[in-house]
């Protein structure tokens, strides 16, 4: 028999995401503003697509977060999805290492009555990490990719025993399985997939997605054992 489903196309995944968006992302004037001032300063257009940002706070939603740290501002358009689920006794701190970056996402998260949740923390991320305390309750990681398993790492420290975590950008359009390709943030992907896998601290898995942004995904990792510097592989506990 046949295979009768066919193959997805850039045209027909991007027309899946738009009626989906339509579908269970409501129109809001605050988000569409964000992105709107992050286009008009010229920043880039990697912020996560509309059914990514209401995914992320949900996640925040169902485990009850209350406090929620994001690497990885850009215009804040993320941030608002999760200072909106963690309510109003809720804090989101958000790391940005731009500050022309960290201004236009101040100036959007204001706009959208939320700026009493959210303390971004301007700086590079290594630098700034060891100053917070935790525990937070969910981690986003999206920013640079090659720093992958040292944000991993402080997700660890400064998580407690169910904290989840959540890494963009995981695919990279496929270049993680093509051997032949060692581009720095294929690698930082490879290395942070890699320590999901063997290091105990975490239980994770990984989702591919095809969106108008393209050919990507997301790893979701449950933490097992925080607080650790290092938690050790499983191959060497077992």
């Amino acid at each position: 028999m046949s295979d009768t489903n066919p193959a997805p196309t850039p045209d027909g995944w991007r027309a899946i995401d738009a009626y989906l968006t339509d579908a269970l992302v409501e129109n809001d004037e605050a988000l569409e503003q964000a992105r709107a001032a992050q286009d008009a300063a010229g920043l880039p257009a990697i912020e996560v697509v509309p059914l990514t940002g209401k995914l992320l706070h949900l996640l925040a939603r169902m485990v009850g977060a209350r406090r929620v740290l994001e690497i990885g501002t850009l215009g804040g358009y993320s941030t608002i999805w999760l200072a909106r689920a963690v309510g109003e006794q809720g804090r989101v701190t958000t790391i940005e290492a731009e500050p022309r970056n960290a201004a236009v996402a101040r100036r959007s998260i204001d706009h959208a009555d939320v700026g009493e949740r959210v303390e971004i923390r301007q700086g590079r991320a290594a630098d700034v990490l060891p100053q917070l305390e935790g525990p937070f309750d969910l981690v986003f990681i999206d920013a640079d990719k090659e720093s992958n398993t040292i944000y991993l790492d402080w997700a660890a420290r400064l998580g407690r025993e169910g904290t989840v975590v959540v890494v963009d950008n995981v695919v990279r359009a496929g270049r993680i399985v093509d051997p032949e390709n060692h581009e720095s943030q294929v690698e930082g992907v490879r290395r942070s997939l890699a320590m999901l896998a063997d290091d105990d601290r975490f239980d994770a898995t990984a989702v591919q997605t095809l969106d108008a942004k393209g050919w990507d995904g997301f790893a979701v990792a449950l933490i097992t054992h925080p607080g650790l510097s290092s938690g050790g592989s499983r191959a060497e506990r077992h």
